[in-house]
């Protein structure tokens, strides 16, 4: 198998691009470098293609070992014969390659080895034979396999251990088992029964049946939770008689033989203790398996979305985390994110000190210049709500608030990090701060947290951990990597998700700029102990010197650039103080007058790298997110009991699922738009239509009070008559 040539024909990409990229992962470079700065050598292939490109480099890779694993075993047994080494060159999957391994694996004690032991085989090739008449007859054959010392008492023990060596070679026959495997999918179905009597969140499958092929993954996912808290009993059904329609046509003969009653009952006993129940298993594994691929890519790009939403810059932002017996732990945040004040206010019960805490959170607001203050919408969030709403009318500055997803956040409160961070606080306090600075900047912030705790998966707990951990991690470099950090003010957990940059080498630039002082320029990386030039190489683009003394280590051009970037500023009369005073808005227009490609010979790059230097040099230190709609921030306050239906909203996005999107539309109770409900137009999966972060446009459709179930609409409010 020549992987690179699969590869090709599976992304659809010319073989020497394939090659050329295969190569640079090979050489150690990091996704988000070969992405971001070898565009020339990969025809612009973007992360997300990279990525899905190693994860099917790294299972062919593995196929290929096993295939050739099998195939050394299979030899070294001296059974290896052209027609195997075929099957195994040919095998798609590791459940194909294992199949063909069966029959060689080193069996355990099997009814069909005991048989074997007692020196039946040839009795078993005798019947598989099924020969028109039998002189002497079978029964008379079978009696000469009699011996007391092998355990072989009656003409029907012989005549058993004969099917059962004939069960178990159909069994082992892999080209049975993946025609089996193939009807089994296509014609059976999945049912579920409730095990239990009372209600539960999987009562919906207490008497469910689906076609396996056509099942949801998230079906899946909920089904095998389900099964697992023993709520659920699952079992996969099908037809026997069909799925053993074509085996019976290919090995009973029809000629009236004796021996085919015995073959045909080996035949079914066969299937129905070895082949199916295995069958089984592979198949529910392989929904599992489908299910979770399936989620996780719904889980990252959910991720993505909420790491990359837009920063709330330049506002004093007090955090506010809710609680009763506690009190409501607040911090105030300034415009760098550096924590100004900190305090504990009882607004609710069971002391609810009310105008105590009006005073409290005023002399805060008044004291600081706060900007907006970041609710979180753990237990007494909504009482928080109404007091902060309430103190807001009276006051007179101009003071908006927000409820924030604390999600992660106690996560993140009780880690080493924050220890570290804040080890004068305590732990509600540290959410505080979390709160208020995951609306400055979500993406700093919420990297410090599990991305698994972050809320916006679904059955992440019920997934295979380590893989959803590498994809997981792979979107947060992806996001940090794509925006960019400042060297000199970066937390070490930020920094080690930079391309190049591990944990220890992420402490070590923390420990450099706190003993030498603040980086004036990104060559200085290099000083920094455990960062050579390869890891300077993988890691200078994406980190940004502010202030310092070369204007272009504050922009995503990379050093191996700054030398093309000089020229072609020469070749069109700018010089670097233009580009550190915003004067290059016309560069790009000149150089596509003169020709693209021309100057792109001129300066010995590439057309993307050219493209890419000209954005950077337009908006030196710029944020990508910046683009991206704020948050929705607000005055005055919406409870779920003010839902009435038809009543029209703006929400946004807070997580997007299989079957559909739940939007935040202020009530501290996330409404359902149901996948049916996203569009007008029929909707394949609802991340076609959204995204987390998106603000969106709601209708009401009901609302159930005592069960907290708010479902909305998305679609066109159709006009009567």
């Amino acid at each position: 198998m020549n992987i690179n040539e699969t590869l090709a024909a599976e992304f659809s990409l010319r073989p020497e691009q394939v090659e050329k990229t295969v190569a640079l992962i090979d050489e150690g470079n990091t996704i988000p470098f070969i992405a971001r700065y070898r565009k020339e050598v990969t025809g612009s292939l973007d992360d997300t293609v990279l990525r899905d490109l190693y994860d099917r480099l790294t299972f062919l890779r593995n196929l290929q070992k096993r295939k050739e694993e099998v195939a050394a075993l299979i030899a070294g047994q001296e059974k290896m014969t052209p027609e195997i080494q075929a099957a195994i060159d040919a095998a798609k999957t590791i459940t194909e390659v294992e199949d063909i391994y069966r029959p060689f694996r080193p069996h355990r004690k099997t009814r069909a080895s005991v048989a074997r032991e007692k020196g039946l085989e040839p009795l078993a090739e005798l019947l598989m034979a099924q020969e028109p008449s039998y002189t002497p007859s079978i029964e008379e054959q079978a009696a000469g396999y009699i011996n007391e010392e092998k355990g072989v008492l009656t003409v029907e023990d012989a005549l058993q251990g004969a099917r059962d060596i004939i069960a178990e070679d159909i069994s082992d026959n892999a080209e049975y088992r993946k025609e089996l495997r193939a009807l089994t999918f296509n014609l059976g179905m999945l049912v579920t029964k409730g095990a239990k009597d009372e209600d539960s969140v999987y009562s919906q499958y207490y008497d469910f049946s689906e076609a396996l092929k056509k099942i949801a993954p998230h079906r899946v996912l909920a089904i095998n939770r389900g099964e697992k808290e023993e709520f659920l009993k699952v079992m996969l059904t099908v037809d026997e008689d069909t799925v053993l329609k074509g085996l019976r046509a290919k090995l009973l003969k029809t000629n009236g033989s004796p021996a085919t009653p015995h073959v045909a009952e080996a035949l079914t006993d066969g299937y129905e203790r070895l082949i199916a129940p295995s069958i089984e298993r592979e198949i529910r594994s392989d929904l599992f398996d489908n299910a979770c691929e399936g989620a996780i890519k719904v889980f990252a790009d959910n991720l993505s979305h909420l790491l990359m939403q837009s920063p709330l810059k330049g506002k004093t932002v007090l955090g506010f985390d809710p609680g009763y017996a506690h009190g409501c732990k607040l911090a105030v945040v300034d415009k760098t994110g550096k924590v100004v004040d900190t305090g504990v206010i009882y607004p609710v019960k069971p002391r609810q000190e009310t105008e105590k805490s009006k005073a409290v959170v005023k002399r805060m607001i008044e004291r600081h210049h706060v900007d907006v203050i970041a609710i979180g919408n753990g237990t007494a969030s909504k009482e928080s709500e109404i007091f902060i709403a309430g103190l807001l009318k009276e006051i007179p500055a101009d003071v908006k608030y927000i409820v924030v997803s604390e999600a992660g956040a106690s996560i993140y409160s009780a880690s080493k990090l924050a220890a570290e961070e804040f080890p004068e606080f305590d732990v509600m306090q540290r959410s505080a701060v979390s709160i208020a600075r995951r609306l400055q900047d979500p993406l700093a912030e919420l990297i410090k947290i599990d991305p698994k705790g972050i809320g916006v998966g679904q059955y992440q707990h019920d997934m295979k951990q380590a893989r959803l951990d590498e994809a997981l991690g792979g979107v947060v470099e992806d996001c940090v990597n794509a925006v960019g950090v400042d060297v000199n003010t970066a937390s070490y957990s930020l920094l080690s998700y930079i391309s190049g940059i591990n944990l220890a080498s992420a402490k070590n630039i923390v420990k450099y700029r706190e003993e030498n002082g603040e980086f004036t320029y990104r060559a200085q990386l290099l000083k920094v102990p455990r960062i050579g030039a390869k890891a300077y190489e993988q890691a200078a683009g994406f980190l940004r010197v502010p202030g310092g003394k070369e204007i272009l280590d504050n922009t995503g051009v990379h050093p191996e650039s700054y030398e093309a970037t000089e020229k072609l500023l020469a070749l069109f009369g700018y010089t670097r103080d233009d580009v550190r005073n915003g004067n290059l808005k016309e560069l790009r227009g000149k150089v596509t007058k003169a020709g693209s490609a021309k100057v792109c010979e001129q300066l010995g790059i590439g057309l993307p790298t050219l493209q890419d230097i000209l954005s950077e040099l337009e908006k030196p230190g710029r944020d990508i997110r910046d683009t991206l709609p704020p948050p929705v921030l607000r005055d005055d306050i919406l409870s779920l009991e003010d839902l009435k239906p038809d009543m029209e909203l703006t929400g946004t996005v807070r997580n997007v699922t299989d079957f559909g999107a739940f939007v935040d539309i202020g009530v501290h109770q996330d409404g359902l738009v149901h996948i049916s409900h996203l569009s007008d137009r029929f909707v394949r999966h609802p991340s076609e239509v959204v995204k987390v972060g998106d603000i969106v446009k709601v209708r009401v459709l009901s609302v159930d009070v005592p069960k907290k179930r708010i479902a909305l609409t998305m679609k066109t409010k159709q006009k009567n008559g």
